[in-house]
């Protein structure tokens, strides 16, 4: 493995990692927050630290070309997901729409070949497909009729989502990854202060800390941070196989959710992250 192709997984692996807080961090948070008002707050937030970022170490602005890749980027992750993610938990819980992450690696990558040029070989695709039938079949059979909404809503998620990384790491290879969500952020920026300022509540008294929290960590981490290693990563070591990486993060959602939210965690959802896991191997060395 070259140097660089190592520094993609450990990049993508550090983004994974914290992005694994961002659905319970999201759960605490809309039990006080409406999820609109959640979703621009958190943009708008991470908008105005993109700025400042952008403006301390002046960046020279995207090229006209560019401009459509960073609309995608920005009404797929900065808007799109979370908004869905947010709806979608008044419906389930995190534990239980964290599993459904493990259909992201196969959402990116198809979003890798449409919209990356990659080409992974037709064994990459076995694992691939494996492991995110593991996980659909698993939703099937855990309540998707008791909460069809919930579920829709995650789905839809989760494509938009797969977009999303896909334009954003194809364009990060030219301007770079924390690069690519700042302008993001900063294009989004009025349309997400103006909606912020329109869906605020008249009063904040009653929300708990632990929503604050959860709305500074899905700000700051989920919304910037987490997307300048990920970006990297997957323009690094490759979409398609860097992006498999997100079949771990199960595993860290659903401890953080055992352990913060005191939420249900059970054997057959540890049994699938650990099945989706092992696909995460076969489809890395089949990747190119």
């Amino acid at each position: 493995m070259t140097d660089k192709a190592a520094s993609g997984w450990i990049n993508g692996f550090l983004g994974v990692l914290i992005f694994s807080g961002s659905l319970p961090a999201t759960r605490v948070a809309v039990a006080d927050f409406d999820p609109v008002f959640l979703t621009v707050a958190r943009a708008a937030i991470a908008g105005l630290l993109a700025l400042c970022l952008l403006l301390a170490f002046r960046q020279p602005r995207p090229e006209r070309k560019d401009v459509g890749s960073l609309i995608v980027v920005a009404l797929s992750v900065v808007i799109g997901f979370p908004l869905l993610t947010a709806l979608a938990l008044r419906h389930v819980t995190s534990a239980h729409s964290i599993v459904f992450i493990g259909l992201l690696p196969l959402a990116t990558a198809l979003f890798g070949v449409l919209r990356g040029g990659e080409r992974p070989r037709p064994a990459f695709w076995l694992f691939s497909c494996l492991g995110s039938a593991l996980v659909a079949g698993f939703a099937l059979t855990q309540g998707f009729a008791a909460s069809p909404t919930g579920d829709l809503l995650m789905l839809a998620a989760i494509i938009i989502c797969g977009l999303g990384y896909a334009e954003g790491a194809a364009l990060s290879r030219r301007l770079g990854g924390w690069q690519v969500i700042s302008w993001a952020l900063l294009l989004s920026l009025p349309v997400t202060t103006a909606l912020t300022l329109y869906t605020m509540p008249s009063s904040f008294v009653g929300t708990g800390w632990s929503a604050w929290l959860g709305l500074g960590y899905v700000s700051l981490f989920s919304m910037l941070i987490g997307f300048v290693f990920w970006y990297r990563g997957l323009a690094q070591g490759g979409i398609a196989a860097v992006g498999q990486l997100q079949l771990l993060q199960p595993f860290f959602g659903l401890a953080l959710a055992a352990a913060l939210l005191n939420e249900t965690v059970t054997w057959p959802m540890l049994a699938i992250s650990a099945t989706v896991t092992l696909c995460v191997a076969g489809a890395k060395r089949f990747a190119r």
